[in-house]
């Protein structure tokens, strides 16, 4: 997938999650990337915040780290 189409989307989900109480939004994000992402998707995640993550919303950033 490109980066930029990755983020978008991440930042997506982010954003729906977003007027949750912060703990229940990273779980939501983190469900849903565990439940609707294949898991090439979530690797290159992974691989994306893991060098840094920038440009994503910071609920899809801690989502990511909760899948590791």
């Amino acid at each position: 997938m490109k980066v930029s189409t990755m983020v978008h989307d991440a930042n997506q989900i982010a954003l729906f999650f977003a007027s949750y109480p912060r703990e229940e939004a990273i779980a939501g994000v983190t469900d849903h990337l565990k439940n609707f992402w294949e898991r090439r998707m979530r690797d290159q995640i992974m691989q994306y915040v893991a060098h840094g993550g920038g440009g994503l919303h910071d609920l899809a950033v801690e989502a990511v780290k909760r899948l590791q």
